[in-house]
This record gives structure tokens, sequence and C-alpha cells, in this order.
């Protein structure tokens, strides 16, 4: 009993040990970041570029859509989705292989405005986190949802809703149809699989999977959601 006791508690103290490190080296990373461009001028450079929409511009749906597949607690927690994450850690240890992150629509804008080029997925991690702890505490969930949509990638070069509407549609994206939201809602997912130009097969898969999970989150009717599943059968797509 008492070898089971040392042998737990040697185990607890590598455990913090590791994650110590990890948080250590992830704060380094943060710090770097915010040092060579503070949060709020990088965001208003962001804001500045011509292609930046308000939240307010772009069409209900098409907000509701990245919410119910991205995010479907977003207005009900901070910088990290506890749920979320323990779901993603017991579905990676199952599958044993990192497949699914759990990150949050915060966390995405975080890493979308300082870290996508980083590629050690802890560091990246422990930092997500912290610049997502600061926009949490400096904006509202409104302002984190319009750097998200105005800083993701569509695929095809396009960065943001209104140059992804514009390459793929040609419309501005508040002129967006639920058809062409509910598709867009989906690609920064997987750009390289979901993008249009790409395998418009996986394009509709994922759309549907869009569609349902408006049904489940509330933002859209099943009457509606057959419709759309209609369209989407029978669409064609050429740039």
């Amino acid at each position: 009993m008492k070898f089971i006791r040392r042998l737990l508690l040697f185990l607890l103290i590598i455990i913090i040990i590791v994650c110590s490190v990890f948080y250590m080296n992830g704060k380094k990373l943060y710090d770097s970041k915010l040092s060579s461009i503070s949060l709020e001028d990088k965001i208003s450079s962001i804001k500045s570029d011509e292609s930046f929409v308000s939240l307010k511009a772009l069409p209900d749906y098409y907000k509701n859509a990245v919410i119910a597949v991205e995010d479907h607690r977003y207005y009900n927690h901070g910088a990290i989705d506890p749920i979320a994450l323990a779901r993603a850690i017991v579905s990676n240890i199952k599958q044993k292989e990192f497949k699914e992150g759990g990150s949050t629509i915060t966390q995405q804008t975080a890493k979308n405005l300082y870290l996508i080029k980083e590629k050690d997925v802890s560091n990246r991690k422990v930092a997500e986190f912290l610049i997502g702890r600061d926009l949490e505490k400096n904006y509202n969930k409104d302002e984190i949802l319009e750097l998200y949509v105005n800083t993701i990638y569509f695929g095809d070069g396009y960065y943001g809703i209104q140059e992804a509407s514009k390459g793929y549609f040609n419309k501005d994206a508040k002129d967006l149809t639920l058809y062409e939201a509910t598709m867009l809602a989906g690609v920064p997912n997987a750009p390289s699989l979901y993008a249009p130009t790409i395998n418009f097969h996986l394009t509709q898969s994922r759309q549907k999977k869009v569609v349902s999970s408006m049904v489940e989150t509330g933002t859209l009717s099943q009457e509606e959601a057959d419709k759309l599943y209609t369209q989407i059968d029978s669409s064609t797509y050429s740039k």
C-alpha cells in the first residue's frame, strides 16, 4: 500500500513538472508574440483592412451556422470549453492519436491572430489559452466572433468571410444566401478538404453537417434543413 501511494505521488510530481515546463514554454511564446505587437494594435490593423466586415453586416444565419458547427456553447464559456476539451481528450485516448483539439472560437481566433505558423502544439495551445484569456477579458463575445470570421482561412488564398464570399460566389458577405452561408461555414474546419474547388462532394458532406448542427442548436427548423439538403444534393459548383 505504501509503495502504491509513493508511486502515485511520484507520478503526480512528474505530471506537475511536465505541465510546468509546458506552461513556461508556452508563456515564453505568448510573451514574444505580444511584445512584437500588442493585442490592441493587432486588432486595429485587422479592422483597417479593406476586406474587414462588421458582424452586424453579416446574415444572422451565417453567424448561427458558424457557432453551431464550430462551438455551439460559445456564449456560455470562457477562452476554453471544459466539456469539449474533456470530450476531445477521451476521444484521442480511445483512438490512440491526436485527432480532436476541442478548440473554442476564442482559441481559434487567438491562433489566427498570432500563432498560425507555430508547429509546436503544446507551446501553441498554452499561448492560445493565454491570448484567448486576454481576448475574453478585453472584448465581448460578438467582437471576438467578428475577429474570427474576418481572420479564418477558407482555402484558395482567401482569408476572412468577405474574401471568401467574393472569391467563391462573387458577392459581398452581407449578401450570402442561406445555402452559400452554410457552405462557407463548413470550409474553415479543413480548407484543403472542404473548399468547393477541391472536392465538391466533401464540401457538400461538410455542409450537411453544418445544417444538421443548426437544427440541433435550434437555429434552423427541420423543414428549412430538408429544403437545404435537397438543394445541396442537386447543386454543382464552378468558380
